[in-house]
């Protein structure tokens, strides 16, 4: 799992399954990699999903958007598909792609460089970020991140924006860490304060409750539901509880204490409501999993715990952040995770597997999918009830996206990139960990979520922020 703890997030996000329940019923499904949804195609699809498989599985590099020039790191989060469009976070503005040809459809002007998105998009195609209040400057080289707003993804706009104060008083806005959004609630936070917005009009809902015992909601998670991580206690000895929360009014519904010796905890999802803990700091990779907790939302209760050995599964979660965990996915009461790389059967090259776990039972159930000797499988996304996973290929192969039956573990294969030389070099760059990948309807999108500036070893190195792929 360490492998994958980098700075750039190929999988921020875990994709529920659609078909599970009628909560937030104005939320459409959450993307399976940092940026927006999977858009599925129309049709029976698969057994169980909405994709279906192309007459042709060989693809073709649709388009690229080269890497723009900058003097450092600079963030470029966010990443998500409409029918039409495919959006791209760039250098303080956003973009919308034509999603078969690359071409500019519209772009929109940011004060400040993009801190953090939600991964979650709207039926009428809305989504969340946080951006800083201006450009570095001399005398202020890192501006704050107290800018939250709504983009319109269909329109191409930023529909509105607006800083808060803490609810603990004071005049300056607070920071945001992250943003999410479920059904028509917006909620943003960070250890300073945070609030809930109506998505359409940016009127505030409802602030964290704060009070002398120096409580605070560490962050949310939203998606078909919404949750808050809330941190009570002192630095050397903190008291995490996890909360289902009313969108429209912030109020608890449940609550589960998680138990000592956790410092940090991560929604994976919220409907069901999964949460990842590294109880104890004994994950020892960075991955900040330790144990998966399974809970009732309606009680609070929990369900079953799962340990989940960092040695053996490749499932990672940011180390302070509430809902950035990647390579997993969760559907028809299932936990999937991918197994750590591992030696193959032949002589050069690892492999994997993903396997599944009840999330009532906590038990690893029968079957798994091989990714077959020099591949990788990753979890992206689920597509009703079966998941969508990217499968890295070796050095002298085209990647892969499959699709993986939840009950059975047969893949079907939805794509297969090129084995030309200079396509597999630059789909190679956007390695797990260290990119965005959206895959819908025969179209696969591999973005940075950070760029930087060029390499002084190789200077004339075609780096590119999008390379966009497409089958017949």
């Amino acid at each position: 799992a360490a492998a994958v703890a980098v700075v750039l997030i190929i999988g921020a996000g875990v994709i529920y399954s659609a078909t599970s329940g009628d909560g937030g019923k104005d939320e459409a499904s959450s993307s399976g990699s940092a940026g927006g949804e999977g858009k599925g195609g129309e049709g029976s699809g698969l057994a169980g999903g909405s994709e279906k498989v192309p007459a042709n599985t060989k693809s073709k590099v649709a388009f690229q958007v080269p890497q723009p020039v900058v003097k450092d790191i600079v963030r470029v989060e966010g990443s998500w598909l409409t029918d039409k469009a495919y959006v791209k976070s760039g250098i303080n503005e956003v973009v919308g792609y034509d999603r078969d040809k690359g071409t500019k459809l519209w772009s929109f002007p940011l004060p400040g460089e993009v801190c953090t998105t939600s991964r979650h998009v709207s039926k009428d195609d809305k989504t969340a970020i946080v951006f800083q209040e201006t450009k570095p400057s001399k005398e202020k080289k890192y501006p704050a991140c107290n800018q939250v707003g709504v983009i319109d993804l269909a329109a191409g706009k930023l529909l509105w924006s607006k800083s808060v104060t803490s609810a603990t008083g004071g005049d300056r806005p607070v920071t945001f860490d992250e943003v999410t959004l479920s059904g028509t609630t917006v909620a943003a936070g960070g250890t300073s304060g945070g609030a809930a917005f109506k998505l359409d009009t940016g009127a505030e809902l409802w602030k964290p409750k704060t009070g002398a015992d120096g409580c605070y909601d560490r962050g949310y998670g939203g998606g078909e539901a919404l949750a808050v991580v809330r941190k009570c206690g002192t630095y050397d000895s903190p008291q995490l509880t996890v909360q289902a929360l009313n969108p429209t009014t912030g109020a608890p519904l449940s609550s589960y204490q998680m138990p000592a010796g956790v410092e940090y905890a991560h929604i994976v999802s919220t409907k069901p409501l999964v949460v990842a803990a590294d109880v104890g700091d004994t994950a020892g990779d960075g991955s900040g999993i330790s144990d998966f907790f399974s809970l009732d939302a309606a009680t609070g209760k929990l369900k079953v715990r799962i340990p989940a050995d960092a040695e053996k599964y490749a499932g990672d979660c940011d180390s302070t952040e509430v809902e950035k965990c990647q390579n997993m996915a969760v559907g028809n009461n299932r936990l999937y995770l991918p197994t750590e790389r591992h030696d193959g059967t032949s002589e050069y090259g690892d492999t994997n597997e993903v396997v599944a776990f009840d999330l009532d039972t906590g038990k690893l159930l029968g079957g798994r999918a091989d990714a077959g000797d020099r591949h990788i499988l990753t979890p992206l996304r689920m597509d009703g009830t079966s998941i969508i996973a990217y499968k890295e290929a070796p050095y002298d192969k085209g990647g892969q996206v499959v699709s993986i039956d939840g009950e059975t573990f047969k893949q079907t294969t939805l794509m297969e990139n090129p084995d030309d030389e200079a396509v597999r070099k630059a789909e190679k760059r956007f390695s797990i960990g260290s990119a965005e990948l959206l895959y819908s309807d025969g179209q696969f999108y591999m973005s940075a979520s950070s760029v930087h500036k060029p390499s002084t070893v190789t200077p004339d190195e075609k780096v590119y922020l999008v390379v966009a792929y497409g089958t017949d």
